[in-house]
């Protein structure tokens, strides 16, 4: 388990934002740091360090043990859980945003459910029809999708987004114009979208920008908003 850069003491922890990254459908082979599904998190997880530098937020970017879903077994989702609980042990009650990409992001809104988490984000995410989402009741939640992703599903993205709008408090769909799966193509634009909704999420001042805006406006009642 990596723990947060700059860990501090727990009296100025305000809020923690967990980075879960992507795996594969199926297997049992280990997780390793090296692993290109964890290195493409890496930059993410700085963006969002960079945005909550001095608000006392930290921000863990954990390995699942196996790279796999599994089926039935959800590997990632018992881990996920497990550090949640980690972060409430050591800094209390506090609240906990999940920002998680492709399979990582199923993980994540398996685990919105949790007590501690305020906010759930899925980037490209992997959604399959009939993933439930009563967990997400109370929650801010956020969809992103790419136009040309051939991995997962944009339209089955979209479907869960009009599922979470009935229970979620507030639920917002953006698309990447262009955006592929592994988030290299426009970059930095799946970056400020993260960070900004990491602040967002955890009450900080919102930024500036076309991100901002089209968060807004995703908010206002649009099916989604493009980018």
């Amino acid at each position: 388990m990596r723990r947060p850069d700059g860990a501090r003491a727990k009296s100025r922890v305000c809020g923690a934002v967990i980075v879960a990254h992507g795996g594969k459908e199926i297997s049992t082979e280990p997780t390793t740091a090296l692993e290109p599904a964890v290195l493409r998190m890496v930059p993410l997880a700085r963006a969002i360090r960079r945005a909550l530098r001095g608000s006392g937020a930290v921000v863990w970017q954990p390995h699942f043990t196996v790279q796999g879903w599994n089926g039935e077994l959800a590997s990632p989702v018992a881990e996920l859980g497990g550090v949640i609980d980690q972060i409430g042990n050591e800094f209390g009650d506090i609240p906990v945003v999940l920002i998680g990409h492709s399979m990582g992001a199923r993980a994540a809104f398996r685990s919105a459910g949790h007590p501690a988490v305020s906010a759930v984000a899925g980037l490209a995410p992997w959604l399959p029809l009939g993933e439930p989402a009563a967990q997400l009741a109370g929650r801010r939640v956020l969809l992103v999708h790419g136009t040309a992703d051939r991995i997962t599903s944009p339209k089955e993205t979209w479907a869960y987004a009009a599922r979470a709008r009935s229970v979620a408090d507030t639920a917002a769909a953006i698309e990447v114009r262009g955006g592929e799966h592994t988030m290299l193509w426009r970059a930095p634009l799946w970056h400020r979208l993260a960070a900004e909704f990491s602040r967002l999420s955890l009450g900080l001042p919102a930024g500036s920008g076309e991100v901002t805006q089209a968060y807004r406006e995703a908010l206002a009642g649009q099916d989604r908003t493009v980018v």
